[in-house]
Formats: C-alpha cells, sequence, structure tokens
C-alpha cells in the first residue's frame, strides 16, 4: 500500500474517536468488544460499529466469526502499521 492510502485509512480511522480508540486497544493482543467497549469506556454497541467500519478497510479481522458470542479479533498487519502512526 502506498504512503497516499496510508493517509487517506488514517484520515478515515481519526475522524472518528471510536474507530481510533478501538484500533488501538487492540493492538497486538486478541479482544472482545466487551473487553474493548470497557477498556475505553464507551458501550459495546459503539465498538462493534467500529470494527464492523475498521474490518470491511482490512485493519482488523475477527478470528473466529462462527461463535455468536465470544468474538475475537485482532489487528491485521495493516492494522499494526496504522496504530504505529496514530
Amino acid at each position: 500500500m502506498d504512503e497516499i492510502e496510508i493517509y487517506k485509512l488514517l484520515g478515515y480511522i481519526k475522524i472518528s474517536p471510536y474507530r481510533t480508540e478501538t484500533l488501538k486497544a487492540i493492538d497486538n493482543e486478541l479482544k472482545m468488544p466487551s473487553e474493548i467497549a470497557r477498556e475505553i469506556n464507551v458501550n459495546t454497541s459503539q465498538v462493534s460499529a467500529a470494527l464492523s467500519d475498521l474490518k470491511k478497510k482490512n485493519l482488523v479481522v475477527c478470528v473466529n466469526e462462527e461463535v455468536r458470542k465470544g468474538r475475537l479479533y485482532k489487528s491485521t498487519d495493516l492494522g499494526k502499521e496504522i496504530i504505529k502512526k496514530l
């Protein structure tokens, strides 16, 4: 991914404090939306919406999509690169 695309993604993430804080909270760990919500002190629904946005941009991935409860998310290589720039 070239530098211009990286900056576009950074702008997209920084425009939303929920996306920014959600991505930072995941960092290099496996986390559930409820854990992230507690950590950044927002509603789980806001974290879920942010995770959906981040997933569409290939910044996070759900490692156990088949389960209904207890889904775990981690950052992708691109997500890790973006986290360094936040």
